[in-house]
């Protein structure tokens, strides 16, 4: 019976991250992922393997009530500094995301393929949230052909300024730096997330 029950409140978890259709009310973060033993060589050696492209810089703020939050992260795997609120200059999706999160692993790849499509002028973003394994994320990454630039958010320092409620959730930002869409539940399809494109971004495939 214990086992059961166990294996019933893993089922819960990992739907619960975002696979419904309704936004979920509650926060959804952590999950079966074990705690990381990988040092920090072994994390920048499977970001090379998986071909992930280096951060960005950010250096403007973006003058706008509507900026991205004045956080700054560490780079997945190693690398520069990200300021979020000096992100501007190109349409961006900013995809938070775990190796935990059942429905996001179904989305990355359709994440993947619009970063190749689009071809830079839309710029995809990952922040991998409150994931105890970040080598389990950068796997994932590789096994999804995601390799547009990922940050880590270990302490989830964007979750009061983003108003994360569950993951996946996407923030659509224009060229300007400004927050234009927010998307709390995961892309079911590609036709979908290209529409969320043309919408809140005015780009066409």
């Amino acid at each position: 019976m214990k086992a059961l029950a166990a294996a019933l409140l893993a089922t819960l978890l990992l739907s619960a991250c975002g696979g419904s259709d309704e936004p979920s009310t509650k926060p959804t973060f952590g999950g079966g992922a074990e705690p990381s033993g990988a040092s920090a060589g072994e994390l920048a050696d499977l970001k090379t393997a998986a071909g992930i492209e280096d951060c960005p810089a950010s250096d403007a703020k973006a003058p706008s009530d509507d900026a991205l939050p004045d956080v700054t992260l560490d780079c997945l795997g190693g690398g520069r500094k990200v300021t979020l609120a000096g992100l501007a200059g190109t349409p961006t999706i900013i995809n938070l995301w775990a190796s935990w999160c059942g429905p996001c692993r179904d989305e990355l790849p359709l994440l993947a393929r619009a970063d190749r499509d689009y071809d830079g002028r839309v710029r995809v973003l990952g922040i991998d949230m409150a994931d105890a394994a970040p080598e389990a994320a950068l796997r994932l990454a590789k096994d999804s052909n995601v390799t547009y630039p990922l940050l880590v958010d270990r302490s989830s320092k964007v979750r009061g300024p983003l108003r994360v409620s569950g993951l996946p959730m996407s923030v659509f930002v224009d060229s300007q730096g400004r927050m234009v869409f927010t998307e709390r539940t995961p892309f079911r399809s590609y036709a979908d997330l290209t529409a969320a494109i043309r919408q809140h971004l005015g780009v066409e495939r």
